[in-house]
């Protein structure tokens, strides 16, 4: 098997997501055979650097011999079993270290299959969590533009960028959408902390006006990733979780891209600073809802779970005939082979210091990216963690972006494929998130091939 012959076979029968399939008639499509650690391999010999993470999820590289290796034991054990009625170890050892690693008061765990799967029970449970509570008015939902939680119609109704969701408009639930606090957008001389305070002033106001009838906001802490790696300060965790309890709104954290120590702790959640009143607090805050997926199986395999309170597992708790039971399932609910990647993760998390070593490979990548950040056609380079994202525009000037039908950073990718790394843009901003196993040496190979590929889609 070669490559154009994968290429020819996949073309006749696959429909290829987040693509528009006629791009490949001019665009080839990359044909992989293998993986091991940050590197991909074609079937003719070709290695490219996943600087991607395979859309953020192989935090620890493909095919870690730890995640293997406890995988190959469960599938000598169980395989699967429907979780309605039944359970298993792996699905209960997940729980226990899950609610012990989360923020404090997140008790209670509800399996799904993906990210998108669990944005849906989160926006489920709350709803319904409201109308238990006697509460049937509440049935809205506030998020921020530019947002990003999935393609099920759930999760798109409540994101923000248009190219995802207008198709859709006539199916999808009408959130109340209030304005980014995106740090891209602050005015010169503004630091990320008063930006993000004047920003807060449009949450503040959304919710004075309809939490009355708001189940929830849903959030993405820190990055908004689909939505250009777009990020904002801590702060404003702190203040929208102080204004959800003063308005008796839940709070959603979706933490399925940047959990699991992607922005440089355990969960994005963790940064937030605490609050004014009580400066000696830990910091961190405790969502209502925190969504999981990606990087929690290491990428090896498809779960999600979605953590809660107590409070709000117990409002469900009750008779069968009180109708008040969250009738929600997915057939391959925690399956076993899903979770016992996810231990080996957390294993991986635990014991490798994984937190540390990615500060220092962070700064090590902020430090590589120094003529980057000098380039003529580049506006912004921002980083939280292993996240460091590279904004495009016209003589480097915010106001003045190349259209996207330019399509500049498409050239940064087809020479990142040409030169052996993977740089999948969105739209003009160009990314790095890749996996924690990726080594200096590789850093700098990422760093100069997004150099050159930026030099060269940015003539002209």
């Amino acid at each position: 098997m070669n490559n154009q012959e994968m290429m020819r076979r996949s073309l006749a029968h696959v429909w290829h997501p987040c693509t528009q399939m006629k791009d490949h008639e001019w665009l080839p499509l990359v044909p992989i055979k293998r993986a091991e650690g940050a590197w991909l391999e074609d079937f003719e010999g070709k290695r490219y650097l996943d600087a991607v993470s395979s859309w953020w999820t192989n935090i620890f590289g493909h095919r870690h011999p730890v995640i293997v290796e406890q995988l190959k034991q469960q599938l000598d054990t169980l395989d699967h079993i429907m979780l309605g009625g039944f359970t298993h170890e792996p699905v209960v050892e997940l729980s226990e270290r899950l609610v012990r690693l989360a923020p404090p008061g997140l008790t209670r765990c509800f399996y799904g299959d993906n990210g998108s799967s669990a944005i849906e029970i989160a926006l489920k449970m709350s709803f319904h969590y409201w109308q238990n509570a006697g509460k049937p008015q509440k049935r809205r939902f506030i998020a921020l533009t530019g947002g990003y939680h999935g393609e099920t119609l759930g999760a798109l109704a409540v994101g923000g960028p248009s190219m995802y969701r207008d198709t859709y408009a006539p199916l999808l639930l009408q959130p109340i959408h209030v304005r980014s606090p995106d740090c891209y957008e602050r005015g010169a001389g503004a630091s990320w902390e008063d930006h993000t305070r004047q920003m807060f002033r449009h949450m503040e106001l959304a919710l004075e006006q309809h939490a009355h009838e708001t189940c929830a906001v849903i959030v993405e802490p820190l990055v908004q990733c689909a939505g250009g790696m777009r990020m904002y300060h801590p702060l404003y965790l702190t203040m929208l979780r102080e204004a959800c309890d003063r308005h008796g709104v839940h709070l959603i954290a979706d933490e399925i891209a940047v959990g699991f120590g992607r922005t440089g702790r355990l969960f994005a959640s963790d940064w937030a600073p605490p609050p004014r009143r009580d400066p000696d607090a830990q910091p961190g805050i405790t969502p209502d809802f925190m969504c999981l997926s990606k990087g929690l199986t290491g990428g090896t395999l498809p779960l999600a779970v979605t953590l809660t309170r107590e409070s709000i597992y117990e409002a469900f708790y009750d008779e069968y005939q009180s109708g008040r039971a969250f009738l929600h399932s997915h057939s391959f609910t925690g399956n076993p082979l899903g979770c016992r990647a996810a231990l080996a993760t957390l294993d991986l998390i635990e014991e490798t210091r994984v937190l540390a070593t990615n500060q220092l490979l962070s700064q090590y990548m902020w430090a590589q990216t120094a003529e980057i950040r000098g380039h003529r056609h580049v506006a912004e380079v921002r980083q939280q963690g292993m996240i460091l994202a590279i904004e495009l525009a016209r003589g480097g000037r915010k106001e003045t972006p190349f259209p996207a039908g330019e399509r500049r950073g498409l050239r940064v990718y087809q020479h990142g494929l040409e030169k052996g790394v993977l740089l999948r843009p969105l739209g003009n901003v160009i990314y790095f998130m890749p996996p924690y196993v990726i080594e200096p040496k590789e850093i700098e190979l990422m760093c100069k091939t997004a150099l050159a590929g930026i030099d060269q889609a940015t003539r002209g």
